[in-house]
């Protein structure tokens, strides 16, 4: 590539060199430029985009399309670099500044992460405190409650949940209607309120508290509930700068990325446990075990639902401050689509198109919530059965914190495999909801065994099992691909509607759980596993390995209709589902079709934004693509396209254009970036001028 690119030197240049001039002109420059250039010419000058050694051998081959052995050869080559690569850039930042490797970690998965672990550090504090509220007001928890509703109790966890699936569907649309930026300002400003709602409620008498609390945690809910889809998009599409080619990075990193910022949800059920257990020490006098005074309990959850608050304040501050280009890439989608608002044209299309991912994401994440939320909400019954009778809380809290470890354990698993090509998305998913329908079913149907204590630990081991699959399967991966696997116009509203639907799921098992003993849900629970792997399995896509910018390719072209002209990784059986194999979707793959549609599609990406720099160079306004520089085609990209573009009117009238309307390159022709893009701004104002007409 070095070779065949190499700068012009007034000699002629090499087999399969194009000549790029520099310097001021010497009046010879038009003798070098070929008329024509082959397609070994071609491949040198653009295979860096079109076919990135990442994913491509050298002759061109996608790495999904080599033989077994090779695939597999190649595949490990290419993690091996990538891997060694990473240590040795965390070498060079440990050399400059030891702490510098923590400072990336909290700007790459801490920030981003930061609302989700608020959101979880709260969420599941709900199951956590159940036990200490049971234990201290028996009148309102327990079996025989005189003070209380049970209707009211009950709905504790019924309001929290509903809130969620309301933030979720409508913080969804409204981060694809007015922005990604103000999602993620709105949803920490909602949870702020609704968690100093939640510290200060109170009530005349215990009930009148418990509607209080209830009805704070619905408000707080709702700002929950949008953080899926608004961190989720935000996550994935800062990893790939708007306007951007597609990256190295998007293409090998872009799950671990979104799954470094949700694990950020174990950590706030870690931080939240935690701090209970070292605030009951501090609030009853070192002791955990009963009885517990209300004095003790109000002060304990009070203070512990009043730290996040200070947490999450920040986080509006550096929302609204620090975070200034969230929107970025929805902006530049919607201005290339010249749509304002709400993209009902994109919504209805991808509900025909992608009708099959939008019930893989809804049904799997369906099947998930019963599995996870019911276990969180319920958690300290299943603890009960794990740790024996006991009637301190302390107990159960430290087996739940061992729980969470084991999750967390989970979660940075996902994170590091979710974009092996030889496992990823897909095959984690499937393993995560097998493994957690084999870890229920066996406990379920000889339940008198494994919890007496010649089972017990056999049973600790499974739950604990179940606990780690479900954060190395299911949990991490439903929250990526529920909006990996839709364009950039939907894609907040597409997460929030696959996490709502998730969220009935967690409704559905907290009002099932209310009504059926233990054992019972060891009988139930099961079946969802077994039905969310066979959802995946025909259903959902496998995009690991396949960068953004490529689906959003393919998403023009089924804008425009042109569906069927598509050929290109999009469509490959790889990242198909086995619904839209068997439906035909892929049928279109051609890789030679591709690659000439590909530079065919830069070309008209780099006229656009020629005209864009010419249009703002003469005091124009914007045109929707600001950042000009933006890009990462090389000097031969550009000069390629220049000089063989086709000619303005101006260029046919001066007698520049040479047969067939190719473009002769003469020192006349020959210009600058700025003064080639004005020539064509003005020509672009003429009616019937090629570059008015340009683009799909």
């Amino acid at each position: 590539m070095a070779d065949l690119l190499r700068h012009h030197r007034h000699h002629a240049p090499g087999a399969g060199e194009i000549p790029v001039p520099h310097g001021p002109s010497t009046g010879d420059e038009h003798e070098h430029y070929p008329k024509s250039v082959s397609m070994e010419q071609q491949h040198a000058i653009f295979s860096y985009l079109t076919h990135p050694d990442d994913c491509y051998t050298p002759d061109g081959t996608y790495w999904a399309d080599l033989p077994l052995k090779e695939r597999v050869k190649f595949v490990n080559n290419v993690q091996n670099k990538e891997a060694w690569e990473e240590v040795k850039s965390i070498g060079r930042m440990m050399k400059q500044d030891p702490l510098s490797p923590v400072s990336w970690y909290w700007k790459n998965a801490v920030l981003p992460g930061a609302g989700l672990g608020l959101e979880g550090y709260v969420l599941f504090s709900i199951g956590n405190l159940e036990p200490l509220f049971r234990s201290t007001w028996p009148q309102c928890w327990g079996k025989n409650a005189t003070e209380c509703s049970a209707n009211w109790i009950a709905s504790v966890t019924y309001l929290e949940v509903i809130g969620i699936m309301v933030g979720q569907m409508a913080v969804g649309v409204i981060g694809d209607w007015i922005g990604r930026r103000w999602g993620l300002i709105q949803d920490a400003a909602i949870m702020f309120v609704g968690l100093l709602m939640i510290t200060a409620s109170w009530g005349l008498d215990l009930n009148g508290w418990v509607i209080c609390y209830a009805w704070s945690l619905f408000f707080y809910g709702f700002g929950v509930g949008g953080e899926y889809p608004i961190t989720a998009t935000s996550s994935m599409e800062n990893a790939v700068s708007a306007g951007k080619l597609s990256t190295r990075d998007d293409r090998l990193h872009r799950g671990r990325k979104v799954t470094m910022a949700f694990l950020m949800q174990g950590w706030g059920q870690f931080f939240n446990q935690a701090l209970l257990i070292i605030l009951l020490l501090i609030f009853h006098h070192g002791d955990g075990n009963p009885p517990y005074g209300t004095t003790t309990t109000q002060w304990l959850w009070r203070v512990s639902f009043a730290i996040p608050a200070v947490g999450t304040l920040w986080l509006v501050y550096h929302r609204a401050y620090k975070m200034p280009h969230a929107g970025r890439q929805l902006a530049a989608v919607k201005k290339k689509s010249n749509v304002t608002g709400y993209d009902v044209d994109s919504l209805r299309l991808a509900c025909n198109i992608f009708g099959g991912r939008l019930l893989a994401t809804a049904g799997t994440w369906f099947c998930n919530d019963v599995f996870f939320y019911g276990n969180k909400l319920f958690q300290a019954q299943f603890i009960a059965v794990l740790s024996g009778p006991t009637e301190s809380v302390m107990t159960g809290w430290i087996w739940n914190l061992y729980n969470v470890i084991v999750s967390l354990v989970g979660y940075y698993l996902a994170s590091i495999l979710i974009d092996n090509k030889f496992y990823g998305r897909k095959m984690m998913q499937q393993v995560g909801f097998l493994m957690c329908f084999i870890m229920f079913v066996v406990p379920a149907f000889n339940y008198e065994y494994y919890t007496s204590p010649a089972g017990i630990k056999a049973f600790q081991a499974m739950y604990f099992l179940s606990s780690f699959f479900n954060q190395f399967g299911p949990n991490s991966v439903t929250f990526l691909v529920a909006g990996e696997v839709f364009p950039t116009p939907i894609r907040a509203s597409a997460h929030g509607f696959s996490a709502c639907i998730g969220k009935a799921g967690a409704l559905l098992a907290s009002v099932l759980y209310n009504y059926i003993d233990t054992q019972t849900k060891f009988y139930v629970v099961p079946w969802f596993g077994l039905a969310g792997m066979l959802l995946t399995w025909l259903f959902l896509p496998d995009t690991t390995g396949l960068d953004l910018k490529e689906q959003e390719r393919r998403w023009d072209y089924i804008r425009a209709g042109r569906d069927q002209d598509y050929h290109g990784i999009a469509v490959h059986p790889k990242h198909l589902s086995l619904w839209e194999r068997l439906r035909g979707v892929g049928k279109n793959y051609n890789p030679e079709l591709d690659r000439k549609q590909k530079i065919e599609d830069i070309r008209e990406e780099w006229e656009g934004k020629e005209r864009a720099r010419a249009h703002k160079e003469a005091g124009g306004e914007a045109t929707g693509m600001d950042d000009l520089s933006d890009d990462e085609w090389t000097d031969e990209v550009h000069h390629y396209f220049r000089n063989t573009r086709e000619p303005s009117e101006k260029e046919r009238v001066a007698g520049v254009a040479g047969k067939g309307g190719e473009v002769m390159m003469t020192p006349a022709s020959i210009s600058t970036p700025s003064s080639t893009a004005m020539t064509e701004k003005e020509d672009s104002e003429k009616p019937g001028s090629s570059a008015s007409s340009s683009g799909r």
